[in-house]
């Protein structure tokens, strides 16, 4: 099976679990009497840390030699892991 089928699939279920999580924040902040600062922080907090963590794979992944494929499924991977997370966290409460 061509591996660019299996990155479409996970891209695919990242972005309706960030728009789950995008939609669960944004009832968080309407639902309160003042806006939540501390998630607004973590909220950007955790991107940069995410983003920061996909160039450092991205970059060891280039220099051992692997292929566009493997590089693409690492970063879903680790995005996506923080999304879920993100996800379940917020729907807890």
């Amino acid at each position: 099976m061509n591996p660019w089928f299996t990155i479409a699939r996970d891209a695919a279920r990242l972005a309706l679990d960030a728009q789950s999580v995008v939609a669960l924040r944004m009832a968080r902040f309407a639902s309160g009497a003042e806006f939540d600062w501390r998630e607004a922080q973590r909220m950007t907090t955790e991107k940069f840390a995410a983003l920061a963590q996909v160039q450092v794979a991205t970059a060891f992944s280039l220099m051992s030699g692997k292929r566009a494929p493997a590089i693409a499924k690492k970063a879903i991977g680790i995005y996506g892991k923080r999304v879920r997370r993100n996800r379940r966290r917020l729907s807890r409460r």
